[in-house]
């Protein structure tokens, strides 16, 4: 059977789509404030540096080559180091196609950056998205600048199948920046969980294996663990229990199973871990509320 890797299946079904990105050219002092959209949102740092903070938390300070994605993204401050507290927020300046300035019009660029905003073309988003970290911060991994130059490049070339493209090159992009900054990240996550030898392994497993009737003590099984220690530290590193995630996880596989034609909800039920039609049903609607049937119907492909 197929290693099956859990990132790679959350972000192909997460269907990344590109909506736009500039690049930013800034002249200190500057300030920009942007409210929270909770679409996905990265940023490169090409050449500089500066301050950075989603909602309520605390400013990062970014420097060249470092890269942050927020895959739902929270309201956003970034501003120069030198910032003084009262400036008031700068509007960004169109200097020509995705070129825009910000701060001084006198005075030396000290900061050039890459941002871009995506969304994500699925019914399952916050569903999976709860998955994933709320914020990435990667430093000094030239790929993802790269892959981040080679979006912009297909999104203005307008070339044919360019939808296509930009669709897995943001899938790239996704998945490396989280695998990048996996083995340093402190907030629970999936990142964080496969980063654990132990937990990979029965992540690895819910994943291969969907429709297999698990227990706590047969994933506690597949990670060579006790059940206590097995619960404690997926909890602690992927941010749920062990049987949530796998909830989570089949839920998702059932909204794309009910939206294919053709597929009846004793196929739908069998694949995602469930007896018969009538437990998934119950299952479904106390998730989503909505049955699945009525699913099926308002979001066939």
């Amino acid at each position: 059977m197929a290693t099956i890797d859990p990132l790679a299946e959350i972000v192909t079904l997460l269907q990344p789509m590109a909506r736009f990105s500039k690049q930013v050219a800034c002249t200190a002092p500057w300030r920009i404030y942007r409210d929270g959209t909770g679409e996905p949102f990265y940023c490169a740092i090409l050449e500089g540096s500066c301050r950075i903070a989603f909602g309520t938390g605390p400013a990062v300070v970014l420097l060249t080559g470092d890269f942050v994605l927020a895959p739902a993204m929270r309201a956003l401050r970034i501003e120069s180091l030198d910032t003084p507290p009262d400036l008031p927020a700068n509007q960004p300046e169109k200097l020509g196609e995705g070129l825009f300035h910000v701060g001084r019009r006198d005075g030396p660029t000290d900061l050039r950056m890459r941002i871009g905003h995506c969304r994500f073309d699925t019914h399952d988003a916050a569903l999976l998205v709860s998955l994933l970290p709320d914020q990435v911060i990667v430093r000094d991994q030239p790929r993802l600048t790269t892959l981040i130059q080679l979006i912009d490049e297909e999104a203005r070339a307008q070339r044919a199948a360019h939808e296509l493209v930009l669709e897995r090159l943001l899938e790239v992009v996704l998945i490396e920046a989280m695998r990048s900054a996996s083995a340093i990240a402190t907030a629970p996550s999936l990142a964080r969980g496969l980063a654990d030898e132990r937990l990979a392994a029965a992540l690895r497993a819910m994943h291969m294996q969907p429709e297999r009737a698990w227990t706590m003590a047969m994933l506690a099984q597949e990670a060579a663990l006790s059940r206590s220690a097995f619960f404690t530290r997926f909890s602690r590193s992927v941010g749920l229990p062990p049987m949530e995630y796998l909830l989570i996880w089949r839920m998702a596989l059932a909204k794309q199973l009910l939206r294919q034609p053709g597929l009846g909800l004793e196929q739908v039920a069998q694949r995602v871990g469930y007896g018969s039609a009538s437990a998934f049903s119950v299952a479904f609607a106390r998730r989503t509320g909505m049955p699945p049937a009525r699913y099926a119907r308002a979001h066939t492909m």
